[in-house]
């Protein structure tokens, strides 16, 4: 059985370089040369450690999940050779609201699906939950985008559509971690977060 939690460790070693560290809301991360993603508790201390479940979708309709997994491709395609790291973490406020009062400004509101729809499937996603580990944990969410170096600009438009929506108003802390690792050779383990 596959493990639901990832580490994401930045430090010296590691399959994607870290290109740049942009702080968005609130306290950065220092940066590092290099990103190790992992299932395995990470053996030594790194730069940063930050660590997140696969869950599942919580303000996702079944027409809007049909749509995602329709448009989606997965993860360690040979060509997505870019990425993104983005931590997020909301407000009390935004937790002190209602399941369904989340979902309206999540989607009736932001059209956070809708949005993202629009950019698959040049655009790879996967959300990690944090704020389910625990209050230690710095984030509440860990978003992993993966795209072709000529989709960046694209990205960068996905990016600044979420971040002039209504749910953005509720974002505390959020850092931009960009991203890069070589072309695989020879049937590369391109691990699939």
């Amino acid at each position: 059985m596959t493990s639901r939690l990832f580490h994401f460790q930045a430090g010296d070693q590691g399959l994607w370089k870290i290109r740049e560290v942009r702080n968005g809301v609130g306290a950065g991360l220092p940066h590092a040369p290099r990103l190790n993603v992992s299932e395995a508790p990470p053996g030594t201390p790194g730069t940063w450690s930050l660590r997140g479940i696969r869950s599942h979708e919580r303000y996702t309709t079944t027409p809007e999940h049909d749509q995602l997994a329709a448009r989606q491709e997965g993860l360690g395609r040979a060509d997505s050779t870019c990425a993104a790291l983005i931590p997020i973490r909301k407000s009390e406020a935004w937790w002190q609201l209602s399941q369904d009062r989340r979902r309206a400004i999540f989607e009736e509101q932001s059209h956070h699906t809708s949005i993202g729809l629009r950019y698959l499937p040049a655009i790879a996603r996967r959300l990690y939950h944090c704020r389910d580990l625990g209050p230690e944990e710095p984030f509440d969410f860990l978003t992993w985008f993966e795209f072709r170096p000529d989709h960046e600009e694209a990205f960068d438009l996905l990016l600044n559509e979420l971040r002039a929506s209504p749910e953005w108003r509720y974002v505390v802390r959020e850092v931009d971690i960009r991203l890069e690792r070589p072309l695989p050779v020879d049937n590369p383990q391109i691990p699939n977060p």
